[in-house]
C-alpha cells in the first residue's frame, strides 16, 4: 500500500502518533495536489493515470487506519457508491463518474476491501447494519 496513510496498517507507527496525525491531515486535504473531492467520493489518487482519478485503495486505507466510526462509515459508503455498477473495486475511478474507471479487475483493491469489511464486522458490526 504505497502511501504514508498506511503507516499504522503496516505497523510503522501507532495511529495516534502526532507526526502521523499531521501527515494524515495533509494527505486528506486540499493541500495535497493528489487529493480529489468529487460528487461521489473523496480520496487520494496519483499522476500516473490522470488527475481527478481516486484510488479505492486510498479510501480503504483511510478506513483501516481511522479511529472514527463516522469516518469509517463514510469510507464504506464511498466504496459502495463507486464500484461503477460492477460489484468490484477498481484501480481508480473519476471523482464525478464512478463508471469511468481503470482496471476492471484489480485483485489488490478487492482483497484489501474485503479485509476492511471483515475488520469492521469484527470491531464495529453495527456500522455494516447502518449502511
Amino acid at each position: 500500500v504505497p502511501s504514508l496513510l498506511s503507516m499504522p496498517y503496516l505497523g510503522s507507527v501507532p495511529a495516534n502518533d502526532p507526526v502521523y496525525i499531521n501527515t494524515r491531515k495533509f494527505l486528506l486535504s486540499g493541500s495535497n495536489p493528489y487529493f480529489f473531492k468529487g460528487k461521489y467520493a473523496e480520496g487520494i489518487g496519483g499522476p500516473h493515470v490522470a488527475l481527478d482519478m481516486i484510488w479505492p485503495l486510498s479510501i480503504v486505507m483511510r478506513g483501516l487506519t481511522s479511529n472514527s466510526e463516522e469516518e469509517i462509515k463514510n469510507c464504506l459508503q464511498m466504496l459502495i457508491n463507486t464500484h461503477g455498477d460492477t460489484g468490484f473495486m477498481h484501480e481508480s475511478f473519476h471523482k464525478n463518474d464512478p463508471k469511468n474507471f481503470t482496471r476492471s479487475w484489480f485483485a489488490w483493491a478487492n482483497t484489501i476491501f474485503g479485509e476492511f469489511v471483515l475488520q469492521v464486522q469484527d470491531k464495529m458490526p453495527h456500522l455494516l447494519k447502518s449502511i
